[in-house]
């Protein structure tokens, strides 16, 4: 009897929710009760951006470094529930250059190192260049046979800084946000054409909710496939959880099939 090939399949969390404004005690422990109820039945959990503080861009107080609470806390979730988190935090930075702040994306994976990148386009309408430091350091992590490449909100509107450039660069677009209702229709558009144009699977998480500057959140988190049918999604405003499951062997078959970044065009970045 022939064997039959396992599928790689990554069963991904989309979490949807309102974010307590500046409040990392609270932010922390409901993140945390939501992951760890996930145990066993999702291989990650996606947060939103910032998901400790709310987009607070002005307030250094609540930053923390790569080895403080909020990154040790999560690492020993991950280690303890067999669950990878991604999101992103206000992380500090001190060298001989000064002390510098970053709006940080996370891949935290169980009994493995974590993984950091940082925001490439700060946005500046949202006063956000004034307080946090670009990024330039793009980061492609493997969890569980798939590879994964993160974007953070404002990054979404850029397409170069997210080009699968070879094909097969990466398979799954993590997308971290804090996109308001006043823009949605934006957030909506744009999240689609990055997975198309991509080749990619795309997991995209907004929160829900009214935050401290008076702006309000409804959501419209989405996993999508290449080919826009959506794997996991929200009602408008709806706070809780859903997961989509990525097939990475079609998703590869239908890159095969259809290799359309062949044709793409040849560019550089100046950053």
């Amino acid at each position: 009897m022939r064997e039959e090939k396992s599928k790689t399949v990554l069963r991904v969390a989309l979490l949807q929710y309102p974010i307590a404004w500046g409040d990392k005690r609270t932010n922390l422990e409901q993140a945390e009760a939501r992951i760890a109820a996930l145990e066993g039945q999702a291989d990650m959990a996606v947060l939103p951006e910032m998901f400790t503080t709310g987009f607070c861009t002005d307030h250094p107080e609540l930053a923390e470094t790569t080895d403080g609470e909020t990154i040790s806390r999560l690492q020993q979730l991950s280690d303890r529930t067999g669950v990878a988190v991604a999101g992103t935090f206000i992380c500090k930075v001190g060298d001989d250059r000064g002390e510098r702040l970053y709006n940080r994306g996370f891949f935290i994976r169980p009994s493995e190192t974590p993984v950091f990148t940082d925001k490439a386009h700060l946005y500046a309408h949202g006063g956000e260049d004034k307080f946090f430091t670009r990024g330039d350091n793009p980061a492609v992590v493997e969890y569980k046979g798939v590879r994964m490449r993160m974007i953070i909100c404002y990054d979404l509107r850029f397409p170069v800084w997210a080009r699968n450039r070879h094909g097969d660069d990466y398979d799954l677009l993590v997308v971290c946000a804090n996109w308001p209702e006043c823009r949605i229709a934006y957030w909506d558009a744009l999240v689609a054409a990055r997975a198309t144009e991509n080749q990619c699977y795309i997991c995209a998480v907004n929160p829900v909710g009214e935050d401290g500057a008076g702006l309000h959140y409804n959501g419209h988190s989405v996993a999508y496939d290449t080919r826009l049918e959506p794997l996991a999604k929200f009602a408008d405003d709806e706070e809780g959880t859903r997961i989509a499951e990525f097939d990475i062997d079609l998703l590869r078959h239908f890159r095969q099939a259809l290799p359309l970044w062949k044709d793409a065009d040849k560019f550089s970045i100046d950053r």
